[in-house]
């Protein structure tokens, strides 16, 4: 174990002491969550990482993902034609984020749709919840959200639809901050199509992270509000509520439509918050063009650079190495308002121009990044939540700035333990 790697350790227990400053009840904090929470992050890490079978299971994964993902450009070639072609193929125009990556997310709804119509998802997910139960000792509505999110995203809050109504505030925090901590599998293939040119097997990594996450968001939400209350499922295991397709082909259009909504919000984001940010930081400059003449120093000021001050720090304490750590706070900070997305574009791009030298960096920036831990997915999340349970909105809305200050702490737990098992060399970050 190399240096690096202990910073990675030391930076889990910082972490897990930021939390607590910012918890609403440190007396009721539950040490069985915070141990049982680690232990699920480290064992799973250890599976992954260091054993044979855990690294070929998962480079196995790997390639499936990448197989399914060639299968969906055949469907985006016949309608987008040489837009749709990938870079380093014949005829490419290069890499275009609305044609060649966004519409894998309808593909991948459709096939998640399919997949949870024919029964495979809600035995994965029923069995993420047993654990989580029987472990972490949660209340089973919980539970069942919080390995859903794994998988679902924001859907998953209608598998516990029932139990909405009367879950605790600090239930309430576990649904958002799982969701806003993880990914949904609609949205693997477009990471892994960014990202595959830096990263060989990223995708068998981003579904690592996103399970990785979710203990880690539990425990989060636990430190940040603890459970003080008498959940109504607590200790139980409950079943999924969800609306099942009457069979697979409207499954598939189900699934299919939710793809092109999901891709008309991300691409509306991008748009809007992207845009948004330049503006701010127009006016960031113009205050610094104006500092600059007053106090004749040169003064950079912009939100970029602001955020990356910010989580310079964490981004120490997840173990990057000093040389990759501005690059890499920068690429997170900027997560916060312009969503993983373009962190990841960002990521990539700077690989590729040698800013980012260190494979440590790019695999702790992967799963530090594999989250929906921004404002645009906080509105969706709460907004969305409320929805389904009008009666809680209030609480809700209340909730959902603690579940992104417990998502982003969450989303940087899970890259400390990416951090604590890297060793370098080959192992899934090359595919050997």
């Amino acid at each position: 174990m190399g240096i690096y790697n202990l910073v990675s350790a030391f930076g889990i227990l910082f972490f897990i002491g930021f939390l607590f400053l910012f918890s609403r009840n440190r007396r009721r904090v539950s040490i069985r969550v915070i141990i049982w929470g680690m232990a699920l992050q480290v064992a799973f890490a250890f599976f992954v990482f260091l054993l044979p079978a855990g690294t070929k299971l998962f480079l196995f994964l790997n390639d499936v993902t990448m197989k399914v993902i060639d299968s969906s450009f055949e469907g985006t070639r016949f309608l987008f034609g040489r837009l749709a072609v990938t870079p380093g193929e014949k005829e490419s125009l290069g890499f275009i984020l609305a044609f060649q990556a966004l519409p894998s997310i309808i593909f991948f709804a459709a096939l998640m749709e399919l997949l949870y119509h024919i029964g495979i998802m809600e035995r994965i997910i029923g069995l993420f919840a047993r654990i989580f139960v029987k472990v972490m000792g949660l209340s089973g509505a919980e539970s069942l959200c919080a390995s859903a999110q794994i998988f679902l995203g924001i859907e998953s809050n209608l598998t516990v639809r029932p139990y909405l109504k009367e879950m605790t505030r600090s239930e309430l925090l576990v649904v958002l901050t799982t969701g806003m901590a993880t990914i949904a599998s609609s949205v693997l293939g477009f990471y892994t199509i960014i990202l595959a040119g830096i990263f060989p097997t990223v995708a068998g990594h981003l579904i690592s992270a996103s399970i990785l996450s979710a203990p880690a968001a539990i425990m989060a939400s636990k430190i940040v509000i603890p459970e003080t209350g008498q959940p109504l499922t607590l200790g139980k295991v409950v079943h999924v509520e969800y609306h099942k397709a009457s069979n697979a082909i409207e499954a598939i259009i189900n699934g299919s439509m939710a793809g092109v909504r999901m891709v008309v919000g991300i691409g509306a984001l991008l748009i809007a918050f992207i845009g948004l940010t330049a503006l701010v930081d127009t006016g960031l400059m113009a205050l610094s063009r104006l500092l600059s003449s007053v106090l004749h120093a040169g003064i950079d000021i912009t939100l970029h650079n602001l955020l990356s001050y910010l989580f310079y720090p964490f981004t120490l304490a997840m173990g990057v190495p000093v040389e990759d750590a501005p690059a890499i706070a920068r690429i997170i900070g900027e997560r916060i308002i312009e969503t993983e997305v373009k962190s990841y574009q960002d990521l990539s791009i700077l690989v590729k121009a040698g800013k980012i030298v260190s494979g440590r960096s790019i695999v702790i920036a992967t799963y530090a990044l594999c989250g929906f831990a921004h404002i645009p997915s906080l509105a969706i999340f709460v907004g969305g939540t409320s929805g389904i349970v009008p009666e809680r909105t209030k609480d809700i809305a209340v909730l959902g700035l603690w579940a992104l200050l417990a998502s982003n702490v969450a989303c940087l737990i899970t890259g400390a333990i990416a951090g604590i098992f890297y060793t370098g060399g080959g192992g899934m970050l090359f595919g050997r």
